[in-house]
């Protein structure tokens, strides 16, 4: 069972990369994900209204999605004002990293899981390959796009922050309904929460009309990849899985190298690679 959730989480850690890369390269990052987050609510409600007899929303149960639903929004809001502010090599590796500081912690004092000597030695390792990663300097052309403010690194840490605790959260969320109706339940919670920015934009048709097929691919892979996580945290400790999941930062650095054609790419992919190794010690020895 252990295999099975690392292979899912691998996959949500590469679809997430994918889908972060599409979000950068949209015109209204609001408008983009706005779109994305109706197409998967239409997708997903079948599958929802089927396993819907499965949930408890009633009580305790209720309060826990409702604060799932809020971190998710404030999470994505977050994400649009940060890719609009920095490039993807500066905000992903630092909103990706944030998160292995704190989601261990939470599992342990949380949920009374524990992690060996070579499990927390394999989350310091991707912590350092996070960190050098957004320490490594962009090139000319980049520095002359980058914002001269810390706003953007500040945005992807608060992003950081929103997904240790909806993650954390969620995993409460899993005693109380399914995974694809808590999925469904975070899709509406980040509609709502977009609506505001999106809806008064002016950027609704023309970001339809120049991404239209890839809201449809977005609509898809971002709540696909988050409900592989999902299933994986159900047959598997948190604190264990939710660092591996940081191996998307080596995909979206990957990603950002290959298809945006970033600067010092291949210093960016070793450092990458000393994340993949700590992914390795979590998973093999955590």
């Amino acid at each position: 069972m252990v295999g099975t959730a690392v292979v899912l989480v691998l996959g949500s850690g590469f679809l997430h990369s994918l889908w972060n890369l599409y979000t950068k390269k949209s015109i209204d990052k609001n408008v983009f994900l706005w779109y994305c987050q109706l197409v998967a609510i239409v997708l997903f409600l079948p599958w929802t209204i089927f396993e819907w007899d499965s949930s408890r929303l009633s009580g305790e149960g209720l309060v826990i999605v409702l604060v799932s639903m809020a971190l998710h929004g404030l999470y994505v809001v977050l994400l649009a004002a940060a890719y609009s502010a920095g490039d993807l090599s500066q905000v992903y590796p630092i909103m990706r990293g944030t998160s292995p500081l704190l989601v261990p912690v939470l599992g342990v004092t949380l949920y009374g899981e524990s992690l060996s000597a070579a499990g927390w030695a394999g989350i310091s390792l991707i912590v350092v390959g996070i960190a050098l990663l957004s320490s490594v300097k962009p090139g000319r052309e980049a520095s002359a796009r980058a914002p001269a403010s810390w706003k953007a690194p500040l945005l992807a840490s608060a992003v950081g922050v929103c997904i240790a605790g909806y993650i954390a959260v969620d995993k409460a969320a899993l005693e109380y309904v399914p995974a694809v109706v808590l999925n469904e339940a975070t899709n509406i919670g980040n509609l709502l929460a977009l609506s505001w920015a999106a809806l008064r934009s002016g950027r609704m048709r023309e970001e339809l009309r120049a991404n239209g097929k890839v809201i449809l691919l977005g609509g898809v892979i971002a709540p696909g990849g988050y409900l592989l996580f999902l299933f994986a945290l159900s047959i598997a400790p948190v604190a264990q899985l939710a660092p591996m999941r940081e191996i998307g930062t080596v995909f979206g650095t990957i990603l950002g190298v290959l298809i945006l054609r970033e600067q010092q790419g291949a210093r960016r992919i070793l450092t990458s690679l000393l994340i993949t190794l700590g992914v390795i010690t979590v998973g093999v020895w955590g």
